[in-house]
């Protein structure tokens, strides 16, 4: 299921109940590809450079997209709150299990004009049952957005 989503390069990172919903999820991603002989990331050893990833869900024997993570950072509802507006070919990604509240994960454009270095942090909301981005405090979930762009407007 992870190779149908990103493709062959896909590695699975966590598998199991990850939002501790009770159903079977599955945290993948596609690594950037590092040119030999560089150091990647080490000001923060603990992130993964990723140029995709995807959680999938499965509920009643089908798998499910519920978040995914490429040019953007979005979910079934919209883009998650605090997403740069840019496009983004590349993020950190760190993620921790967490017996309580389930998979966390902190995502970090890598660089994209002014949001570089700004994380985005991603968790399971059980109250909409989806994940969602949680503002600076980390203790109040965002709404998605409907669109990152600012929509455009002509006068005559």
């Amino acid at each position: 299921m992870a190779e149908a989503a990103l493709g062959k390069q896909a590695e699975v990172l966590a598998h199991g109940d990850l939002a501790r919903d009770g159903f079977e999820q599955v945290l993948a991603v596609n690594r950037e590809v590092q040119p030999p002989g560089t150091k990647a990331m080490a000001a923060r050893p603990a992130a993964i450079a990723i140029v995709r990833a995807a959680i999938l869900e499965k509920r009643d024997g089908k798998w499910a997209e519920v978040l995914r993570c490429d040019e953007r950072l979005k979910n079934p509802s919209g883009y998650l709150a605090g997403s740069p507006a840019e496009r983004v070919s590349g993020w950190r990604l760190e993620y921790h299990p967490d017996a309580g509240q389930g998979l966390e994960m902190n995502f970090t454009p890598a660089g994209v004009g002014d949001s570089a270095g700004q994380s985005i942090l991603v968790r399971w909301n059980t109250r909409v049952k989806r994940y969602q981005s949680l503002e600076a405090s980390h203790k109040r979930f965002l709404n998605e957005l409907p669109t990152l762009e600012t929509p455009s407007s002509f006068l005559k």
